[in-house]
């Protein structure tokens, strides 16, 4: 039976080493401190993968292969210092929801709750797998390959991200590519002789135009020119620009035809030139890969006595993409309840920690007794990362 009290001395000793994604050194204070509360729990310690510097975490059975992966990340997007402000502490009511006691706390939301939920979960199951990264805030550039490896070995990948909304579970995520268009034109006097100049500025704005009409509001794909200059000085023809593009996909389809229109980009302006880098970064978590789980969980909290359970199709991507990515079955959202992700209200609401860890255990041992089968299609060319 899961203690609540345990599970809440877990989680602050996860929030209270804080572990901001881009301080190497803080990463690898995390990791040694999320070593030791999985090890109490689980009874070994994890490998310790370090890959570019990036601390990342890994249990496997003791014995036979990984059938289940519990997924997850222990850096956050808090910077040092973030905890002398606030505190990981508990009230008794939440001012944001009303109702019941929050833990509040840096990264508590985003997702240390949910790795304390996994090894609490996990204990005593032989045949789980639990990866916990690194890197994830930053697109997991070191850690995608270990995800898409455990994820190929196992029949099932169980995501501790957060959940949505009122505790819905993520049976959707958007895939995400991201682009640089460079423009190249020619410089020249803007007072004197405009005409000799070919104008990157202005060919940047046809780009950009032409890059915001290949979204698709219907079939929810987003493209998104961001950050975007050109030039050097107020007087001359600007001879170079580039701005960045963020696309967000809800199905492969969708992500190769928007890959293969950025690439067939041409320049407007005689002379311009245009070079296009970056590409898909994550494929999608369509809901065909989370059909099965879903079902499974929804029978595994009747089964419990736990309230129905609730669904979301979200526009961020998690590491869940690349494991959904290379064809296996995943749901995601299965940790905390709460909210403000990334924000200063971020909390974690503590009356839903012991049903929520209750579910996953409970979805654990029905997939270890009745494990699913599927086919293991290789992850899509068009899903291969060209930068985080």
């Amino acid at each position: 039976m899961t203690s609540l009290p345990g599970l809440l001395a877990d989680i602050r000793t996860l929030v209270e080493c804080e572990s901001p994604s881009s301080d190497l050194a803080a990463v690898a204070r995390s990791a040694e401190v999320v070593a030791r509360v999985g090890a109490a729990h689980l009874g070994r310690e994890p490998e310790r993968i370090v890959l570019d510097g990036v601390t990342h975490l890994r249990w496997r059975p003791l014995e036979g292969p990984g059938r289940v992966l519990l997924l997850g990340h222990h850096d956050t997007v808090w910077p040092l210092g973030s905890l002398a402000a606030r505190p990981c502490t508990i009230t008794n009511t939440s001012p944001d929801t009303g109702a019941g006691p929050v833990l509040r706390g840096p990264g508590c939301f985003d997702m240390l709750a949910g790795l304390a939920m996994a090894f609490h979960a996990a204990v005593g199951l032989e045949g789980v797998t639990i990866l916990v990264t690194g890197d994830e805030e930053l697109g997991s550039p070191t850690s995608r390959g270990l995800v898409e490896e455990e994820a190929r070995r196992c029949d099932a990948v169980l995501v501790l991200e957060a959940s949505a909304d009122g505790g819905a579970l993520k049976t959707e995520r958007k895939g995400v590519s991201l682009y640089d268009v460079g423009v190249r034109g020619h410089a020249a006097h803007a007072g004197l002789e405009p005409e000799r100049g070919i104008n990157a500025t202005v060919e940047l704005a046809h780009q950009v135009l032409a890059v915001t009409r290949l979204a698709d509001p219907a079939a929810g794909t987003t493209v998104t020119p961001t950050l975007a200059g050109a030039g050097t000085t107020t007087n001359t023809v600007p001879a170079a620009g580039a701005f960045s593009v963020d696309v967000r996909v809800r199905t492969i389809a969708e992500q190769e035809r928007v890959d293969a229109a950025m690439r067939a980009l041409r320049p407007v302006l005689p002379g311009a030139q245009l070079e296009i880098t970056g590409g898909p970064n994550r494929p999608p978590l369509e809901a065909s890969a989370s059909a099965g789980l879903l079902a499974r969980a929804h029978r595994v909290a009747e089964s419990l006595g736990l309230e129905p359970l609730t669904t979301a199709a979200v526009g961020g991507a998690s590491d869940g993409n690349f494991a959904a990515g290379v064809g296996t079955p995943t749901l995601d959202g299965l940790g905390a309840v709460g909210g403000g992700a990334h924000a200063e209200h971020e909390h974690v609401l503590v009356d839903r920690l012991v049903d929520r860890t209750r579910l996953l255990r409970g979805l654990l041992v029905d997939l270890l007794t009745d494990p699913p089968t599927t086919d293991r299609p290789d992850l899509r060319a068009s899903a291969t990362a060209t930068r985080p």
